[in-house]
């Protein structure tokens, strides 16, 4: 494929996942503008914790849409029918067991979660109503999972994008109904979750049996547990479960160990962080365009584009990182205004504004490399270099630096850590990728 051709690929599959993800932290932004504007800052907390418990939960469990759209696109690349849609099969009977777990043990995780996280004992009330609404969107969310991963393997990124533009869309306007017009505080947000997912998931079903019929083949039980190949499913997707898992845990540690620090200093960091979930997701659309790519010339045995593909993906996200560096340095008061109006927040938040400007060009190599691992199904290298991050590097660093920086020093760890993953993931590629 020549150099044009490609880049026009990365671009078709890149761009509406960017409109798609984009969705996403306006969500969370108007989460958080939502309780930002209520009589307590109590409420900002709430949500950035009921929102750490789901992201570590549905962590366990994010491996089907990875799995799912690097077996996929192999086979798409070597022209497989059958594991086309055996990928799909799969990773939906995956969803439904999850599904099962999830609901019978919601009172367990809830005990759990509310003895592990630190906040006052108005911002765990909150959080508890939270959890209890958004908890039965659970089957929507998994079973989305395995669609959209099928969807991106199969180097179709728009269906992803009409469903995550409908899903997030649906939940803003329920939300800013069920919390400004009829005063349901954190269920209002919730609640506007768990039907927009639901909503979500009909048109996936939709456009499933519209776009892809052809490609749904009778399912054989011989072949769905064909042995061979759900040790290699499972196999790849345990690995990509523990580094989803250390990832959410890592974020899940930095919340907490922001709630230890105050409710003030929780509600400064949930709102910077918000900067690094919109970079994430702009950039992650690039690192979805590289999950199709490099899983279908993986599959396709066409090393040379793989390579030419890598190459591009970084430029574009070099690209994609330097205005965003610039924009964060230029306009960060405006940026933090948009989400809370409270005057204490914005004089708290200045000291930490060169964490918010320093994301962009830190961070995007590691999202790059996470699509590009996926693609590849390099599952063993992906868990090993977040096991070094992690456990070696983001942790301890934590460790050390708070009790004399405080909220410094857990930036700093958290800034390391993503250094540590974009180079653990460079220097392993050659091995794993190529």
């Amino acid at each position: 494929m020549p150099k044009n051709s490609l880049n026009r690929s990365i671009l078709n599959l890149a761009i509406p996942n960017i409109i798609s993800n984009i969705t996403v932290p306006l969500l969370g932004l108007v989460d958080m503008v939502l309780m930002g504007h209520q009589d307590s800052i109590a409420y900002i907390g709430a949500i950035g914790l009921g929102g750490t418990i789901f992201s570590v939960m549905y962590s366990i469990f994010s491996f089907m849409r990875a799995g799912t759209t690097g077996f996929t696109a192999q086979a798409y690349g070597a022209n497989n029918r059958a594991e086309i849609a055996y990928s799909l099969y799969r990773s939906l009977c995956i969803a439904l067991i999850a599904t099962i777990l999830v609901l019978s043990l919601q009172d367990a995780v809830e005990w759990l979660s509310m003895k592990l996280l630190h906040g006052s004992e108005e911002v765990l009330v909150y959080t508890a109503t939270y959890f209890r609404m958004r908890i039965w969107a659970a089957p929507a969310v998994l079973c989305l999972y395995a669609f959209n991963g099928w969807f991106i393997g199969m180097q179709n990124t728009t269906i992803p994008m009409v469903i995550a533009i409908l899903t997030n869309v649906v939940n803003i306007v329920l939300s800013v109904v069920f919390v400004n017009y009829m005063g349901m505080g954190v269920s209002g947000v919730a609640l506007g979750t768990v039907i927009a997912q639901y909503c979500g998931l009909i048109t996936a079903i939709i456009f499933l049996f519209a776009k892809f019929r052809h490609h749904l083949i009778p399912i054989r039980r011989v072949i769905l547990l064909q042995s061979d190949k759900l040790k290699r499913f499972f196999s790849v997707n345990a690995d990509f479960m523990i580094r989803s898992i250390l990832l959410v845990l890592s974020i899940a540690y930095f919340n907490n160990q922001s709630a230890k620090l105050g409710d003030d200093m929780l509600a400064v960091n949930m709102i910077l962080m918000q900067f690094f979930y919109i970079f994430s997701y702009f950039t992650d659309g690039f690192a979805y365009a590289g999950e199709a790519l490099v899983g279908r010339f993986t599959g396709a045995r066409e090393p040379k584009q793989l390579r030419q593909t890598v190459k591009l993906l970084f430029l574009w996200g070099f690209l994609i990182a330097l205005p965003f560096t610039v924009l964060y340095a230029l306009f960060p008061d405006w940026f933090i205004g948009l989400i809370s109006d409270q005057p204490e927040i914005a004089v708290q938040a200045k000291p930490y504004h060169i964490y918010m400007i320093l994301i962009p060009i830190i961070t995007f190599a590691a999202f790059l490399w996470d699509g590009i691992y996926i693609g590849a199904t390099a599952a063993r290298a992906i868990r090993n270099t977040m096991i070094i991050s992690a456990l070696c590097v983001f942790l301890p660093a934590s460790l050390l630096l708070m009790p004399h920086f405080g909220n410094h020093g857990l930036w700093i760890a958290f800034l390391l850590f993503m250094v540590a993953r974009g180079l653990s993931m460079t220097l392993m590629a050659k091995k794993a990728v190529y």
